[in-house]
């Protein structure tokens, strides 16, 4: 799977980041993942945290 299109400081990073592992999880319905569908899976949800966190309002 690519890379995220769109920039993690983008407003719809998040967004962006939860479609795509809708999409990949939606593809392997019914079964468990493969050792590199896990690792894929692994990196998709790191890019979606990293992107809550641009979301996520700075704190004094």
């Amino acid at each position: 799977m690519p890379e995220m299109p769109i920039p993690l400081e983008s407003p719809r990073a998040a967004d962006a980041a939860n479609e795509a592992i809708r999409r990949f999880m939606a593809a392997r319905i019914g079964r468990p993942l493969w050792p590199a569908e896990r690792r894929e899976y692994t990196r998709l949800l790191a890019v979606w945290a990293e992107a809550q966190r641009g979301r996520l309002p700075e704190t004094a």
